[in-house]
C-alpha cells in the first residue's frame, strides 16, 4: 500500500496570474524556488484544484494586476480559500531586462516574486453590492454623453447641409417643438435616411436615460445613501448624479484617513521627484480613478457658478496658470468638502460675504 506524505501544512504557496480574456499564465513558487509555471483557462475553481492536488494543505497567495477582469477572479480565488489580492500595475517591480523581453510568463513571475518579497500593497475591492450600484451609474453618465455626442452629430449634419436651425429655436434646442422640426426636415435622396438614423438613436438613447434617471433617483432614496447625498447636495454645484457617482465610487469614506489619501484615490497628486539638491513636482499623477478625476472636475467648473469663494480660489490661480491647471486646484478644495460633510455627517454651510 502506497501512503501519499506529501503535507504542505506551514507552507507558503505564491501564485501570480498573468490574466487575459482566454488564458491565464501562472506562476508558482515557495519560499526557496519556482516550482511551475504553466498556462489555463481563466478558471478559478480549475487552479484551485491544482494548487491542492499537487501543494495540499498549504497557505495558498495568489496575485494579479488590476483590468479587464475586475474583482470576479479575486471574490472566485477567496471564495474557494486562496488569499488573493489585485495590485496597481504599475506597482509590479521589472528590471530593464524584463522590459525589453516582455512575455506572458515574464509577467506571471514577476507577480509571483513580488509577492513572495512583499513588495504590493492590494487595491481595494468594493463588496458587490457596491459594484452593482457602481455600474448603474456609470451606465448613466455614459449614456448621458452619448446623447451629447449625437445632439452634436446632428447638429454637424445640418451646417454639411446648410439647413438653417430657425430662429424661433435659437437657444432653445432639444425641446419638443425643436425635435418635431427636426422630423419634418428632408434633406433628400440618401441623407434622410442618415437623418432619420441620427433621430432614432437620439429617440433609443433618451429613452433609455428616462429609466436609468428612475432608477438612480430610487436608490439615492433607500437607507444606504439617503442622508449621504443629502450631505452632499448641501454643497453648491453638486446634484443628485454627482452626489451617487461620488458615494458609489468611493464607498466607505472612513477607509481614507487623511485628505492626501482620498486625493491620491482621485489622481488629484503631483507626481514629485526628489533627489539629493533636485526637487521637481510635475504634473498630476496618472494614477489614481480617471473616472472620479474627470466627474470631480467637471463638477468644479459648475461648483465655481454658484460658490463665491471657490470662484475666488479659481481666479486668484488662474493669474498665475492655464485654467485646466486652475480648476484642478479648484477640484481639490471642493473634494476636501466632500471628504468633510461625509466624515462629520454634517451638511455644508455655504459662508455669506
Amino acid at each position: 500500500m502506497q501512503t501519499n506524505l506529501r503535507d504542505f501544512r506551514g507552507e507558503r504557496i505564491y501564485v501570480g496570474i498573468d490574466s487575459h480574456l482566454k488564458s491565464w499564465n501562472v506562476t508558482i513558487m515557495s519560499e526557496e524556488m519556482e516550482l511551475r509555471n504553466f498556462t489555463q483557462e481563466p478558471n478559478s475553481k480549475k487552479l484551485s484544484l491544482f494548487l491542492q492536488k499537487h501543494y495540499p494543505g498549504a497557505d495558498y497567495r495568489c496575485v494579479y494586476e488590476a483590468g479587464f477582469a475586475g474583482f470576479n477572479a479575486q471574490r472566485d480565488l477567496s471564495a474557494e480559500g486562496i488569499n488573493c489580492m489585485i495590485i496597481h500595475p504599475a506597482d509590479v517591480p521589472t528590471s530593464d531586462k524584463e522590459k525589453r523581453q516582455k512575455s506572458d510568463r515574464i509577467d506571471s513571475r514577476k507577480l509571483a516574486r513580488g509577492l513572495k518579497n512583499k513588495d504590493f500593497e492590494p487595491i481595494y475591492v468594493p463588496d458587490i453590492e457596491q459594484q452593482q450600484d457602481r455600474s448603474l451609474l456609470r451606465i448613466n453618465d455614459k449614456i448621458t454623453r452619448d446623447i451629447t455626442r449625437v445632439k452634436n452629430r446632428i447638429k454637424s449634419f445640418l451646417n454639411f447641409f446648410g439647413i438653417a436651425i430657425p430662429g424661433e429655436f435659437q437657444g432653445k434646442s432639444w425641446r419638443k417643438g425643436f425635435m418635431t422640426w427636426l422630423s419634418t426636415i428632408s434633406p433628400g435622396g440618401e441623407a434622410a435616411i442618415s437623418l432619420l438614423v441620427l433621430l432614432e438613436e437620439l429617440r433609443m438613447l433618451k429613452e433609455q436615460e428616462f429609466i436609468l434617471d428612475k432608477r438612480v433617483k430610487a436608490l439615492s432614496a433607500t437607507d444606504k445613501y439617503k442622508q449621504r447625498v443629502s450631505l452632499l447636495m448641501s454643497i453648491p454645484g453638486i446634484g443628485l448624479q454627482t452626489a451617487m457617482i461620488l458615494l458609489t465610487e468611493i464607498g466607505d469614506i472612513n477607509r481614507f484617513p487623511t485628505i492626501k489619501e482620498l486625493s491620491a484615490y482621485f489622481g488629484l497628486i503631483p507626481d514629485q521627484h526628489d533627489s539629493g539638491d533636485t526637487k521637481r513636482v510635475g504634473g498630476n499623477t496618472k494614477r489614481g480613478n480617471v473616472y472620479l478625476k474627470y466627474i470631480l472636475i467637471e463638477v468644479s467648473w459648475m461648483c465655481i457658478r454658484y460658490d463665491s469663494s471657490l470662484l475666488l480660489a479659481y481666479k486668484s490661480a488662474v493669474r498665475t496658470m492655464d485654467k485646466n491647471k486652475a480648476i484642478v486646484k479648484v477640484a481639490r478644495k471642493l473634494l476636501n468638502r466632500v471628504r468633510f460633510v461625509l466624515k462629520n455627517k454634517t451638511a455644508y454651510q455655504v459662508m455669506m460675504a
